[in-house]
């Protein structure tokens, strides 16, 4: 067991990094970052078709926040440079989607959700009346 530690953490890094907590939220924030590619693969697989589903945007507001933090601590311009200006897309994103959602109207025939472009709802057939 020992020597499999002496491996693993030498001179006090585990795997020769040198770890804190600014280290950690790095780490952190690129996991995060990395998480929404596995998330919008899900999703498209599940549905067979590309997806890019709100979770996607949440995890790429939270990991970019976490990186620029991570940056902003390490000084480094080039990496805080990547980062600084990301949350704007993804923020943008997350408004649009909001919106959409928000646009949906309740079917007068099943009571479900509709599309604000449907002309009539996919769940019972009823028309959707158009607003005037």
């Amino acid at each position: 067991m020992q020597p499999l530690m002496n491996h693993l953490w030498p001179d006090g890094k585990l795997l020769g990094i040198e770890w804190s907590v600014w280290k950690m939220l790095g780490w952190a924030g690129n996991a995060t970052f990395f998480s929404r590619f596995l998330v919008q693969w899900y999703v498209t697989e599940k549905r067979k078709q590309v997806v890019v589903p709100q979770a996607f945007w949440w995890l790429s507001l939270f990991g970019s926040l976490t990186l620029v933090c991570y940056s902003l601590h390490q000084r480094d311009s080039v990496f805080i440079f990547a980062y600084a200006f990301t949350p704007i897309p993804y923020l943008r994103n997350l408004i649009i989607h909001r919106r959409y959602k928000d646009a949906h109207q309740d079917c007068a025939g099943c009571g479900r959700k509709i599309a604000p472009q449907a002309n009539f709802c996919p769940a019972c057939g009823v028309q959707v009346p158009k607003p005037d």
